[in-house]
């Protein structure tokens, strides 16, 4: 199954990459933390490893594809989400990407699908390859988490 992720991505993103007949996609993806640690996919596609989240339908909301691409992609259901900035990339595909803070119910089983195997990782040393169309995501995810390296520490509102 994995096999059949990679042909179908390597195929979209040399098509459209070429001819963007939409223009730019809208895309979600989630830094979904744990203590030390953050919840990433090793994809599929052979592309590196990734943040969990992935294209809009065209009648869904940021939001409603951030939910969907997490459960999906890990197994989990997110419980709260938070906008923390949306950016633009023309690598790979033309797209406009929002970037959730999202909290997932953790006692569900994580699991993988098509597109890869989620695991819990620490960001530093960042896992190679990483995906190169989030690296400014790593970036920020890593310097965050430097000025904040204990979150559940302290009591805050949910999000």
């Amino acid at each position: 199954m994995h096999a059949a992720f990679r042909i179908c991505s390597r195929a979209v993103v040399a098509t459209y990459g070429r001819f963007p007949v939409f223009g730019e996609l809208r895309s979600s993806i989630a830094l979904i933390r744990r203590g030390d640690e953050h919840l990433l996919q090793r994809r599929a596609d052979d592309l590196g490893w990734a943040f969990p989240g992935g294209m809009a339908l065209f009648w869904e909301t940021d939001e409603q594809t951030l939910r969907r691409e997490v459960r999906e992609e890990t197994g989990l259901p997110v419980v709260a989400c938070r906008l923390l900035f949306v950016y633009h990339t023309r690598l790979y595909l033309p797209s406009r990407v929002s970037v959730y803070e999202a909290e997932v119910d953790a006692s569900q089983a994580l699991r993988g699908s098509w597109e890869g195997e989620p695991h819990w990782m620490r960001l530093e040393p960042a896992p190679q390859p990483f995906f190169e169309a989030q690296r400014e995501v790593l970036a920020y995810a890593q310097e965050r988490q430097r000025n904040d390296p204990f979150p559940e520490a302290r009591k805050h509102p949910p999000l």
